[in-house]
């Protein structure tokens, strides 16, 4: 058996010492060593590899030519079409309330009734007063005709006496007809009836109390749904391009958007564009009326309103997320197929429209741009393509499958 004698302690502290002597007399060696050994670890790796320059994996896009809609978004507010605070145009007993809370009335439907009797007295009255008058007119007219029948036998000054009688009876018979009409006027307004088709909200008085005609509540309020406004504001900036369309004839069309705002619950028109712009946030409003088929709109809530002011057709239009932003201009990763390189090219966005970019200046029809990957780019950097799975190798059996059992297997002939 061989034994390894091993050195003395001695010894290495020796050769320790006259090492580190020597290194802090010869910095620049130990300096070029050090450089030598990071090379060898961090391009060499001590593995012999090839380590070549690997090509940037990238995804990319064609650019496409095709017509882009314009849309302008901004928050509204719902509003009711017609809105209608019933007051009690008298003042008495409300006798009874004829309608449910959230009901749809239609015009002409009763919804209250006032206790009518007093007004009803007043009206019988009138009546009377009127007929009284007109017995007395009716008589003052008999009287002036003898008088004009008798000739010259009745002196000019009785016939002229009577004449005024009679007119002066008519007159009174006027203002008896026109009491008539008030009383009856006030008797209408015992029963109150719906002035527009809507949907009744929150009763405010219940029957059998007094009701005046300066209540401020008043006894309901009605809202009209069907159909239904949102208005809402735009930054002065795109006055002009409305301006423009609605001058031209166009009916601008707009649409109430989810909370995702990605889906439209309804479509509708614009209707106005105020006459002033306010002069506080730099906006103008504008007022737009939907059908609200679905009542999907709600008086009071907010929704997101997309306007569509235009079309632009024959436009560029390439992914968003293909546009870069440099200190000085907006730029695009153009890919070079055959060799497989891009390029940066400066472009001219037009407008951002959800997904996509629209470029006036920069980029061609059928041009391809890089869309992921872009981080690690620069001018002329080799790129590579992810691969496209042929269906030659999806299709193939696998081994060890039933299709490669089902196969005959072929036996070695005998000699």
């Amino acid at each position: 058996m061989i034994k390894f004698r091993q050195p003395a302690r001695s010894s290495y502290l020796i050769t320790l010492r006259s090492f580190s002597h020597w290194l802090k007399r010869k910095p620049l060696v130990m300096a070029a060593v050090v450089a030598g050994l990071g090379y060898w670890l961090f391009f060499a790796g001590g593995s012999g590899k090839d380590h070549k320059k690997q090509d940037i994996p990238v995804t990319i896009a064609k650019a496409v030519q095709k017509e882009v809609p314009v849309y302008l978004d901004t928050l509204g507010t719902v509003q009711a079409y017609n809105t209608v605070t019933l007051h009690s145009q008298i003042d008495g007993r409300l006798e009874s309330v004829l309608f449910q809370e959230g009901q749809d009335v239609h015009v002409g439907d009763v919804l209250a009734k006032i206790d009518p009797r007093t007004y009803q007295a007043q009206y019988d009255q009138a009546m009377a007063n009127k007929a009284k008058d007109q017995a007395l007119l009716d008589n003052a007219n008999r009287d002036l005709n003898r008088y004009q029948t008798l000739g010259k036998s009745v002196s000019d000054q009785t016939r002229d006496t009577q004449h005024s009688t009679v007119h002066q009876l008519e007159a009174v018979v006027a203002a008896d007809q026109a009491a008539v009409d008030n009383a009856k006027a006030l008797l209408s307004y015992t029963v109150i009836s719906a002035p527009i088709d809507g949907r009744t909200g929150i009763r405010q008085v219940d029957a059998g109390n007094i009701v005046r005609a300066g209540d401020a509540n008043g006894l309901v309020v009605l809202t009209q749904l069907q159909p239904i406004s949102v208005v809402f504001s735009l930054p002065q900036q795109n006055l002009p391009v409305i301006n423009e369309q609605i001058n031209a004839g166009k009916i601008l069309k707009v649409m109430a958007m989810d909370a995702d705002n990605r889906e439209a619950v309804d479509n509708g028109t614009l209707d106005l564009v105020d006459n002033q712009i306010d002069q506080n946030t730099g906006t103008i409003r504008l007022k737009s009326t939907f059908p609200n088929a679905k009542r999907s709109l709600w008086p009071g809530g907010f929704v997101n309103v997309r306007l569509l002011v235009t079309v632009r057709e024959h436009a560029v239009v390439i992914p968003a997320s293909a546009v870069q932003r440099g200190p000085k201009n907006t730029y695009v990763f153009l890919y070079k197929a055959e060799d497989n390189t891009v390029s940066i090219k400066p472009v001219k966005v037009a407008m951002m429209q959800d997904q996509d970019a629209v470029i006036d200046e920069g980029i061609a029809e059928g041009d391809q741009v890089v869309t992921d990957g872009i981080a690690k780019l620069q001018e002329g950097s080799h790129v590579s393509l992810p691969e496209v799975k042929s269906n030659e190798t999806k299709d193939a059996p696998k081994e060890g499958s039933k299709e490669e059992e089902k196969k005959p297997k072929s036996h070695p002939k005998k000699g």
